[in-house]
């Protein structure tokens, strides 16, 4: 920022402010100073000569923080560009995305990392921070230099797509990280169990398709606790899908393992049953489970036992999903609908307004370190202004992200972000209608 904006003073009056960090969900005034909030409350008296905005009784709550986000830079910007998906997340008041690295090349060393790091703050709007590679290539073979990456900016370390088979490597991997106290985010899958397309289940024997069990999941996540027990490392399950799972990580954390959870919000609204007359757009890797398994998730949501809801964003081109669903790729975009998808949730009073917040701002900010994902006096001044009840229609010729494949297509959702700010600077405002 230059000097001119760090002494800009901006007023958001008129706000029903929301900060599941605090708790705090009343009416309400936000100064920003300096690419800061310097004052929130109801108490916050704009300072002379600030610049005024008629929040007209909306919700101002933190930008989300996004932990799980595929792009296809560098390697497949045909797929996804930090500048496109930054678009996207502007679009849905995501002012922080955790990048992958299982890219071309993967970012398993420094260099490269800054690399990506330097290119992202090049040609994207928000904060994009990236994940380095847990092994060379993401080939699960080799360790990668976890110290070294973690001095040059990594929040975390994964393989992104691609599971640890050898537990001895895995044991290293968690005996390695916990001397620098890094977060270890593996993705969890048996490959041996998991060849199918989607949940195994009665839906996937009446459409002809091969399924993979949920057990695919949960022995090789019981696996990565017991390890990560022993080695008294930092444990993320970047993404988990069924009831089974969220258990495991319940007997973990009471048997005094330091583990946090995520789970998509495809696996929070959808079911395998959505896979219909075989959507390929449904097609996703871990797939969708059955509904017993989603409301158990969602539960956990709701009590605080899953503590973070990813987007998950791995969006495909058109010829990767126009195939059979048996050939078509996983993936599908979500960083954009990730808030609206996510309030259907408290819509349906299924989960607290801020616990739900939580688990998209403060929870995954406070698992990697950052400051950001709360509304307090020194906090950077991201957050999102957002019309809570505004019903739209998902629409992919609408949607920012290069590739449109949403799972939400045709879904009527209620919640819209009519302004992002980011740093202090509005970087996307919604035109009225």
């Amino acid at each position: 920022m230059n000097g001119a904006s760090e002494e800009r003073l901006i007023a958001y009056e008129n706000a029903r402010l929301l900060d599941p960090a605090s708790g705090y969900d009343g009416p309400g005034a936000l100064i920003v100073a300096g690419g800061r909030i310097s004052d929130m409350g109801p108490d916050a008296v704009p300072p002379r000569g600030a610049e005024r905005v008629d929040c007209g009784g909306l919700a101002l709550c933190p930008g989300l923080v996004d932990m799980r986000v595929f792009t296809g830079e560098p390697g497949a910007e045909h797929k996804e560009t930090f500048a496109t998906v930054s678009a996207a997340a502007v679009a849905g008041g995501v002012t922080t995305l955790i990048v992958m690295p299982d890219t071309d090349p993967a970012i398993d060393d420094a260099a490269i990392l800054e690399f990506v790091s330097r290119r992202a703050r090049a040609s994207a709007q928000v904060n994009i921070l990236p994940m380095a590679a847990l092994t060379k290539g993401v080939a699960g073979a080799e360790m990668t230099e976890i110290g070294l990456l973690q001095a040059a900016g990594a929040v975390g370390f994964t393989d992104g797509h691609r599971a640890i088979a050898d537990a001895g490597l895995m044991r290293r991997l968690l005996a390695y990280a916990s001397t620098f106290d890094a977060l270890i985010a593996p993705y969890a899958e048996d490959a041996s169990l998991a060849s199918g397309v989607m949940n195994e289940s009665e839906m996937s024997a009446r459409l002809g398709l091969p399924g993979t069990p949920a057990a695919a999941e949960t022995l090789t996540l019981e696996r990565d606790l017991t390890l990560a027990g022993m080695e008294g490392a930092r444990y993320h399950a970047s993404q988990i899908t069924c009831a089974a799972s969220l258990n495991a990580v319940a007997a973990a954390r009471a048997a005094g393992v330091d583990v946090t959870c995520a789970a998509s919000i495809n696996h929070l609204v959808l079911n395998e049953l959505d896979v219909g007359d075989y959507r390929t757009f449904l097609r996703m890797n871990p797939p969708l489970r059955g509904e017993a398994d989603r409301l158990a998730l969602v539960e956990g949501v709701a009590s605080g036992a899953l503590d973070i809801i990813v987007s998950s964003h791995d969006p495909q081109p058109p010829e990767n999903k126009r195939l059979p669903f048996a050939e078509a790729t996983p993936g599908a975009a979500g960083v954009e609908t990730l808030l609206a998808a996510a309030l259907t949730l408290h819509h349906e009073g299924a989960v607290p307004l801020l616990g739900l917040l939580a688990a998209l701002t403060c929870n995954p900010a406070r698992r990697l370190g950052l400051e950001a994902g709360r509304l307090a006096p020194g906090a950077p001044a991201d957050f999102a202004l957002i019309d809570l009840d505004a019903p739209f229609v998902v629409k992919p010729s609408e949607l920012s992200s290069q590739s449109q494949n949403t799972p939400f297509e045709g879904r009527l959702m209620q919640g819209r972000v009519m302004r992002t700010i980011c740093g202090g600077e509005t970087i996307f405002e919604r035109r009225p209608a």
